[in-house]
């Protein structure tokens, strides 16, 4: 019979609805004011820094809503944004330095949703506020690295070919320069570096070779610098806690870096871990030299080694040359070993596992370093007008090299688990390639978003209520299914976006949710125009239904398999708000699709099908 559905499509129909709507449902609690407290570098929040804010906030009359605890952090929730201000005032001031206290927001979805994994849609920064930072990486320091890297290589190679040479060092310029006391030894280095795809002779004369590295090398070493730049800040990031962060690349040298809902932008940079770099270095334990008479100036250091100091203040003297940088670290973790000591696991990619095999061969028992490098704003500018980075450097441990070993081997002499714990992170987040300076700041505060939410809302709001009129004047009964199904669209729309884990919302894609509202309201003018058609042509009622949606569903199908093609295309090239605008225009599209025509079709048939109709409201 004509125009019946089965049972199961409308149970489906009404299945998939509801489960869309039940997953949009936690946006309309919208967010409570939070502060977000984790631990910074050399402390760790546990439960007893809970209870320890507890009695502060208590005694200070200060009432939250609510104090969790979870994945090392503590997320307080409070009625408003002045309470939140002062309740991070009063934390700060009592936690001291130790500890990042950051304003954020927080979800008020109920828990009976959250059981249920129903979260609300992950807001842009324009959408829910907060920082965003244009970072660009120091190429001048990642080609200074590769050029001492280059200065190793090139030693390494010649004594393994046993070339003579009376010096080797790098210049300025990136390039070593080797003098030789005769020409036949310098013949067979021109002849060695020849053979050598990274390397080429820039000048020489009598005594002297200079050699460059080769252009593509150098091109390499610059992309690689802020691609792993951008993976290991998005990795630190992650590590701290940070609620849906964006960090992409952007041109040749810069980094995008995103914290939706961070309002304080001294603590966003904080939990970027300013720019940080992690080196092995061996310890020069020798007893020939008194390190205070060092450190007074009384006393030189010896050739090719250096004072660094640790947390403590305590100095220890380190050889120049360094063993492995933090890049070729893969993973890290804590425990505690048999003795019930703290200790941190680390695992190195191959070509860090053949450097750390070589030395720890040639150095057994001896001590070795791990050094971290910060590079922070000195406050200054150069001639450009960039800011002039301070380079700092503190020790956070030095540990017995026990055994042999390459890519898998175990830093212990670690004072307790809290410090283990965040040396692990450290490591496991990675260490930058190059330093990084920030060259942009923008605060998007909360009420700004808000203004963005509202306008967002009240566009899709504004072009529902226009397209619901309009389907009810032209087309009446059959409008109010359309009508119907556009509601039933948009929940679609914000339950889907709701359920992707990786799709954020922002004003393009709020852009992309109101075109997809005119679409669907199209797919069912093509369908009631069509029925009306077939009415003239003197068709019955429910043969001109049925034929209604069987004609316009070619129509339908070509408008919008290629805007679907667009929008794959714009997601597939773009980025940022581009791809924000794709997601909600695909996903839109797939919905009103199904609203539009099976939707629509399954209220017809539930009023219409399979009855005498004398007359249709269309």
């Amino acid at each position: 019979m004509l125009n019946r559905y089965p049972l199961w499509k409308y149970i489906l129909l009404v299945v998939v609805v509801f489960v869309g709507l039940l997953y949009a449902l936690p946006n309309i609690y919208g967010e409570d004011p939070a502060i977000q407290i984790s631990g910074s570098r050399g402390a760790e929040v546990t439960v007893k820094t809970q209870e320890q804010i507890q009695k502060t906030l208590s005694d200070n009359g200060i009432e939250v809503k609510s104090i969790e605890f979870e994945n090392n952090s503590i997320l307080i929730r409070v009625a408003n944004n002045d309470t939140q201000l002062k309740t991070k005032e009063i934390i700060a001031d009592k936690l001291g330095d130790k500890y990042i206290v950051a304003l954020n927001l927080a979800p008020a979805t109920p828990s009976w949703l959250t059981a249920i994994g129903a979260e609300p849609m992950k807001l842009g920064l324009d959408l829910r506020g907060g920082v965003h930072f244009l970072m660009e990486v120091d190429m001048t320091a990642a080609l200074d690295k590769l050029a001492d890297q280059a200065s190793d290589a090139l030693k390494n190679d010649f004594s393994d070919n046993k070339i003579n040479y009376t010096s080797l060092h790098r210049n300025n310029d990136q390039q070593v320069v080797v003098m030789f006391d005769n020409n036949d030894a310098k013949a067979a280095a021109v002849s060695r570096v020849n053979q050598l795809a990274d390397y080429n002779v820039v000048a020489q004369n009598d005594k002297q070779l200079i050699i460059g590295i080769s252009e593509n090398r150098l091109q390499q070493t610059k992309s690689d610098a802020v691609a792993q730049n951008t993976t290991i800040l998005r990795n630190r990031v992650n590590q701290l806690g940070v609620a849906e962060p964006i960090v992409q690349r952007q041109g040749s040298d810069r980094i995008i870096v995103e914290l939706p809902g961070i309002q304080d932008t001294a603590l966003a940079k904080q939990i970027l871990g300013a720019t940080a770099t992690l080196e092995f270095r061996q310890v020069n334990n020798s007893n020939s030299y008194n390190l205070d008479n060092i450190i007074s100036g009384q006393e030189r250091a010896p050739y090719g080694s250096e004072i660094k100091y640790m947390q403590d203040g305590r100095p220890v003297l380190l050889y120049k040359n360094i063993v492995l940088t933090g890049d070729h670290i893969t993973d890290s973790s804590f425990r505690l070993n048999e003795y019930g000591q703290p200790e941190v696991s680390i695992s190195l990619d191959s070509e860090g596992g053949k450097k750390m095999l070589a030395f720890t061969q040639a150095n057994r028992y001896k001590p070795m370093a791990t050094l971290f490098v910060e590079y922070k704003d000195s406050g200054k500018v150069d001639k450009a007008g960039k800011p002039i980075l301070e380079k700092q450097e503190q020790i956070i441990n030095v540990a017995t090299i026990q055994g042999i070993f390459s890519d898998r081997f175990q830093v212990t002499g670690i004072s307790n688990v809290d410090e283990a714990k965040q040396l692990s992170l450290l490591l496991r987040a990675g260490a930058l390639i190059a330093p990084i300076q920030i060259i942009e700041e923008l605060t998007v505060g909360p009420s700004m978003g808000q203004e963005n939410i509202t306008q967002g809302l009240e566009s899709c709001m504004w072009g529902l209520i226009i397209s619901v009129i309009f389907m009810l004047v032209v087309y009446r009964l059959f409008g109010v299914f359309a009508s119907i199904a556009l509601v039933a669209n948009l929940i679609l729309i914000v339950g889907i976006m709701s359920l992707l884990p990786g799709a954020t919302l922002s004003m393009p894609g709020i852009a992309g949710i109101v075109l997809t509202v005119g679409m669907a309201v199209d797919a069912n003018v093509l369908i009631n125009e069509r029925i009306k058609e077939e009415l003239r042509n003197g068709r019955g009622i429910q043969h001109a239904i049925s034929e209604g949606y069987a004609g316009a569903w070619s129509s339908i199908f070509d408008a919008n398999i290629t805007t679907l093609i667009t929008a794959v295309i714009l997601y597939a090239v773009g980025t940022g708000s581009i791809k924000g605008f794709a997601i909600t225009l695909g996903i839109g599209i797939l919905t009103s699709m199904f609203t539009s025509i099976v939707g629509t079709r399954a209220l017809a048939n539930l009023i219409y099908g399979g009855r005498r109709v004398n007359k249709l409201s269309i």
